[in-house]
This record gives structure tokens, C-alpha cells and sequence, in this order.
């Protein structure tokens, strides 16, 4: 690896990006695209996963949430490793394990390496997508630079989405698997480039140091506190110093987190199957719960715990309300997208590239109105448009839940839909993030930040799981005709369209206004 190289910085009476800013800039922005069209490339390839390795969609809908459990699971574990490790070595490391488990995922046969893969790519995107934003905060000149510079950061991960849909779409025309390989190769060419362009700490900043973390004695360096202690007669240095390390990160947290989240889907999906007297089902329930409880016990005594939630983040209701508010808007996207993938390749025959052709309408208004996010929410205020934005999602999905005739109608019943659906993003989906940071004092941001992107990410690992089990406990008899088997997907649509609903209900509550938690009340909006 290089050496680390200084910060570049902007040049020029008017501020222009030099060169090195704008090859900076490609790099994370096209690391963010990737991050997140990972999503959107697994809901198109999931009728050709399970055809491929033989399974149905409890097991093939791991592609989908296994990305989010690596990604909400290690969320603020993420933000411990980059606190002490540093942003440049943590997000290289990052962009080599990515393109290794792209390749992996491309070559898996047992659909539990693809579900390893996946988990290791979510890790990877939890440390490098919130990480790229603060290299850019840290990097490009406060003003018109910055601005900039966060504003093609933000559009590139906007259309992510977009890209993945159509990428894949096209990708699995051939196989699913050049769709989860291609991001290998444009990711190894970042690491290339990133070697050269991503800059060290900033001055002043030491590693070791921050949010959770507890802060070196003033004159030592950051990592002074990890030496290995005294020799003791009781235990041996080396496991002495690994205990150390591993409270300082909570790793035991980080695990017993992701272990109640995996076991928890493991368990719902299991339900159709073996029931509730099945040890196969309940087994894995009970193990989610065990692991719920000894990460609250894990996280009650840790000295740095994982989830530091203080006075002021537990009663920050605009903070709150955003969170629940996103779950659900993305859980219930997510949601329709599985049932409306299956009911357009595995029962009306499409294929993979005209689905993702027929998801755009979704996908793509987000993306495109994605720079002039700021100027809506300025205009006409946060909670109207999530509001809005909420009543969007919900009308959309009661659309599906009206008497399902045969064949698919697009234009009169699922195109609408998907329309209503882009309509709600465009209108709250910046409105929710910019609410949830807005009334959070400067210590508590990067705490709230995880909170708030945990829940969207948790969100959608719940809601494809349910989906998924809701079709499995729901499917028709075998030789049923398509027509019975896209009635079959009611109960599914029934639970999106309750999602939809809930978000309806926590944006119309943003609507009544409340007083700002007395932390804020000195440090603005």
C-alpha cells in the first residue's frame, strides 16, 4: 500500500476542483453508486437465484435482506472500526473485501456462501458509504466546493438504485451471476485510484477518538491505551490484550446484534414450513431472543457500548418520528418490489430485463429530482412533505390489494402503483433525513445518523422476510393457475400495504408540532 498522501485541496480564486479533487470525488461517489445498487441488483436476479440453485423464496429472499443485515447489523460497529482505525486504511480495506465477495457471491452454489457474501458486502457498504461522506466534509473547502461535492455524492447514491435495476436486469438476461460479479472489477479500479487520492486523517484528528470511544490521555499518541498491560499472574498478555480490544470495539455487541437479526429471519421464513411446534422454526426465534437479550445485557455494562443513547437522542421526537417514518417507507418499497418480481417473472413469465424496465417508473423520479431535494424541503418544510410523501406510499399499495384479475395489467394496475411510489420518495425521502438530523445537537449526530439509517436498513431485513414467508404460507396448490397464485400474494400486499399505513400515521403526527428537546435549543436546526 502507498503512502499516505496530504489532503488535496481546492484551487483558484473561484474555488474550482483540481484534478486530484475531482479523481477524489469519482472514487466515492462511484463507490457510493455501488453500495447502492447492490440492493436493486439482487430484487431483479431472485426468480434466477432460486431456478439456479433449486430454492424457494424463503431462502433466495437472503440475497436481498442478508446485504441489509451486514449493513443495518454492523451499522454503528461500522462507525467504531473507522473511529479507531482511521478512514483511509478502514476504507480500502473495505474496497478489496467488496470486490472479493463479489466474486465469491458470482461463484456460490450453496445459497449460504451467497448469504456470507452478502453479509461481508453490507459490512463493507456500513463502512465505506457514511465514511466517503466525511472524507468529503473533511476534504473539499466549506462553501460553493463542498456543496458541490456532497451534492454529486448524493446524486450518484440516488441513482444507484436506478443503475442496479437496469444493470441486472440486463446482467441476468445471461446469468444472475455476472450480476453480482461486474461490481468487482469497477471496485478493484477504485482501490486503485483510492491508494492514490484518499488523504490520511485530517490534522488534529486522532484515531482512537470519539462518539462511544474513550479519548487518550492528553500528550499520548491515539493508540497508546491499546499497549498490551502489565504482565499479571492471572492471565496471559496476549488474552488480556485481546479483551481490551474487544470491549473498546464491543465486538461481543456487535455480534449478539447480528446474530438476534439473522436468527430472527431465519425463524420468521422457517414458519411456513414447520410451524410453530417445529424446532427448526421456533429454535431459531428463541436463539433471536436469547441474542436480544445478551446484547441489552452487553451494551447495559460496556464502558463502550455500541448504542451510547443518551437523554437527549430518547426524547428527540423529530429524530424518532423520521426513523419510524423511513422504516417504513422503505420497508414497504422493498416489500412490493419482491412480491411484484415474482409475480412478473416466476408467474407471468417476464423477463429479467423487461421487469426491471417495468420498475423504473419507481426507481427513476427519485434519482432525477434528487439535486433539487434541498430547495423542495426549504420551500415548503419537512413534515407537509412527509406527509404527503407517506399517503403516496399507502395509495399506491392499497392499488394492489383491489381484485386481482388475469393476466398482469401493468398500465392500469401496477404501473400506478409504482408511479405513487416514486412520488412518495421524491417528496419525503430527503424531508426524512434532514428532519431526523435537524433538532440533534453536534455530539449526538453521528449517534442519531447511525440510529436513523439502522432503522431504514432493519426495515427492509423485516419486511422481505415476512413477504417472503407470507407467499410461502399462502402459496396455492400445486397446477393452481397463475391467476390463483397471484391471488395468493394478497395476504403479502396486506402487510405492505399495513406498512404503508403506519407510515401514513407517523407523518400525519409530524404535522402536530412540538417544542424542541432542551439540548437543541442552543445549538440550532
Amino acid at each position: 500500500m502507498t503512502r499516505t498522501l496530504p489532503s488535496p485541496v481546492a484551487t483558484g480564486p473561484d474555488e474550482r476542483f483540481g484534478p486530484r479533487l475531482w479523481g477524489l470525488l469519482l472514487v466515492l461517489a462511484g463507490n457510493m453508486l455501488i453500495d447502492a445498487l447492490e440492493v436493486s441488483v439482487a430484487v431483479v436476479a431472485l426468480p434466477a437465484i432460486g431456478t439456479d440453485l433449486g430454492q424457494p423464496p424463503t431462502v433466495t429472499q437472503w440475497a436481498m435482506t442478508g446485504f441489509a443485515a451486514g449493513f443495518g447489523g454492523l451499522l454503528l460497529f461500522g462507525a467504531r472500526v473507522v473511529t479507531l482505525l482511521g478512514r483511509r486504511r478502514v476504507y480500502l480495506a473495505a474496497l478489496l473485501a467488496f470486490a472479493a465477495a463479489s466474486a465469491l457471491s458470482a461463484l456460490a452454489h450453496d445459497p449460504w456462501l451467497l448469504l456470507a457474501t452478502r453479509l461481508l458486502k453490507g459490512f463493507c457498504a456500513a463502512l465505506t458509504a457514511p465514511t466517503g461522506l466525511a472524507i468529503i466534509t473533511s476534504t473539499f473547502p466549506e462553501g460553493r466546493p463542498r456543496s458541490r461535492a456532497v451534492s454529486v455524492y448524493t446524486l450518484f447514491g440516488a441513482g444507484g438504485f436506478t443503475a442496479g435495476l437496469v444493470l441486472s436486469g440486463w446482467l441476468t438476461e445471461t446469468s444472475w451471476r455476472w450480476a453480482f460479479a461486474f461490481p468487482a472489477p469497477v471496485v478493484l479500479l477504485l482501490f486503485a485510484l483510492g491508494l492514490r487520492l484518499i488523504p490520511g486523517e485530517p490534522p488534529g484528528t486522532a484515531k482512537g477518538t470519539g462518539p462511544g470511544v474513550a479519548s487518550a490521555p492528553k500528550g499520548r499518541g491515539a493508540v497508546s491505551d491499546m499497549r498490551l498491560p502489565p504482565r499479571g499472574r492471572d492471565q496471559p498478555p496476549r488474552r488480556r490484550a485481546w479483551t481490551t480490544t474487544a470491549r473498546r470495539y464491543d465486538i461481543p455487541g456487535a455480534l449478539t446484534f447480528l446474530g438476534a437479526l439473522l436468527a430472527l429471519v431465519q425463524g420468521i421464513t422457517q414458519l411456513p414450513a414447520h410451524g410453530w411446534s417445529d424446532p427448526r422454526a421456533v429454535g431459531p426465534l428463541c436463539t433471536a431472543a436469547l441474542f436480544a437479550l445478551a446484547f441489552w445485557q452487553i451494551e447495559h455494562r460496556s464502558a463502550h457500548p455500541l448504542l451510547a443513547i443518551g437523554p437527549s437522542l430518547r426524547r428527540n421526537p423529530a429524530l424518532i418520528r423520521s426513523a419510524a417514518g423511513a422504516a417504513c417507507l422503505n420497508g414497504s418499497y422493498l416489500g412490493l418490489l419482491f412480491v411484484l418480481t415474482y409475480q412478473t417473472q416466476t408467474l407471468a413469465g417476464w423477463s429479467p430485463l423487461r421487469t426491471a424496465l417495468a420498475l423504473l417508473p419507481a426507481a427513476a423520479p427519485p434519482a432525477l429530482t434528487a439535486p433539487a431535494a434541498g430547495r423542495l424541503v426549504a420551500r415548503f418544510g419537512a413534515p407537509p412533505l412527509i406527509a404527503a410523501g407517506a399517503a403516496c406510499a399507502f395509495a399506491g399499495c392499497l392499488l394492489q390489494l383491489r381484485p386481482h384479475a388475469w393476466p398482469l395489467d401493468y398500465p392500469g394496475r401496477m404501473l400506478p402503483t409504482l408511479l405513487l411510489i416514486g412520488a412518495a420518495f421524491v417528496l419525503s425521502f430527503a424531508a426524512l433525513n434532514m428532519q431526523a438530523m435537524s433538532r440533534l445537537a453536534p455530539a449526538d449526530r453521528l449517534t442519531g445518523s447511525g440510529l436513523y439509517q439502522t432503522a431504514v436498513q432493519l426495515a427492509a431485513l423485516l419486511a422481505v422476510a415476512l413477504v417472503a414467508a407470507l407467499l410461502a404460507a399462502h402459496a396455492p396448490t400445486p397446477g393452481a393457475g397463475p391467476a390463483a397464485a397471484a391471488a395468493a400474494c394478497r395476504p403479502a400486499l396486506t402487510l405492505v400495504a399495513a406498512l404503508g399505513f403506519l407510515g401514513l400515521l407517523v407523518g400525519l403526527t409530524g404535522l402536530i408540532r412540538t417544542p424542541p428537546p432542551p439540548s437543541s435549543l442552543h445549538h440550532g436546526e
